[in-house]
C-alpha cells in the first residue's frame, strides 16, 4: 500500500536560520560575543583598580562634569561616534550617571551615537565615489564587507548591539548602499544597548 508523502513547506523563520546556519553567522555571533566580553570585563576591571588604587573614580568624573561643558563633552563623543567610534562609549556612560538628569544624558548619548552611526552611513556611501579611497577601504573593510552583503540586518543588530564600533559597520552599510530605511530601523537597538550598558555601569561608578 503507497502512502504519499507531502511536502512540509518550511516557515520563513525555519529558512532564515537554515540560511544563517550555511553562511556561518552563528558561528560569526559566537566569536563576537567571545572577543566582546573580554573588553567588557577589562573595563569593569580597570575602574574598580583605579577607584580603589589610582584616583576615585567618582571624583574623576566630577571634576569632569564641574570643569567641562556639556555640550564639550557631547561634541567629542559625537565625533568619536561618527568617525570610526574611536573612545570606549562606557566612559560616556558613565559620565552621565554623574550629571544633573542622567537619563536624560544617557538618552542624548544614545541619541548622538545613533546620529553618529547615520553620519558614518553616508560616508560609507559617499566614498564609494572616490575610487581610491574606496579601493583602499575595500581592503581594510574587505571581510566586513564581505559579511555585511551576507547578513545585512542581522550584522547591524550585531553593530548596535556588541561593543564592535558601530561606525564601523554603519560605514559598511553604506558602502554597499544597503537600505537606509531598514538601517535607521535596525540602528534603533543602539538605544537598547546604552540602556542595558547604564544599568550595569550605573552601580558600579
Amino acid at each position: 500500500m503507497k502512502t504519499n508523502s507531502k511536502s512540509v513547506k518550511k516557515t520563513r523563520l525555519q529558512l532564515l536560520h537554515q540560511y544563517y546556519s550555511y553562511t556561518g553567522f552563528y558561528k560569526f555571533l559566537g566569536a563576537s560575543l567571545k572577543k566582546a566580553l573580554p573588553p567588557i570585563l577589562l573595563f569593569i576591571a580597570a575602574l574598580l583598580i583605579l577607584n580603589f588604587f589610582v584616583i576615585n573614580i567618582n571624583d574623576l568624573l566630577f571634576y569632569v562634569t564641574e570643569n567641562y561643558e556639556d555640550y564639550i563633552v557631547f561634541s567629542v563623543f559625537f565625533a568619536s561616534e561618527s568617525l570610526l567610534g574611536l573612545i570606549p562609549p562606557e566612559i560616556f556612560i558613565a559620565w552621565s550617571d554623574k550629571a544633573t538628569s542622567p537619563i536624560l544624558y544617557l538618552s542624548i548619548l544614545a541619541l548622538l551615537s545613533y546620529l553618529g552611526g547615520v553620519i558614518s552611513y553616508f560616508i560609507g556611501k559617499s566614498i564609494t565615489k572616490i575610487p581610491s579611497v574606496h579601493e583602499y577601504l575595500e581592503v581594510k573593510m574587505a571581510k566586513h564587507l564581505k559579511n555585511t552583503r551576507k547578513w545585512g540586518g542581522f550584522l547591524i543588530i550585531v553593530g548596535a548591539l556588541l561593543p564592535i564600533p558601530f561606525s564601523i559597520t554603519s560605514i559598511a552599510a553604506g558602502m554597499i548602499k544597503y537600505p537606509f530605511i531598514n538601517y535607521l530601523l535596525f540602528g534603533l537597538l543602539r538605544f537598547v544597548r546604552f540602556y542595558l550598558y547604564a544599568a550595569a555601569i550605573f552601580n558600579l561608578v
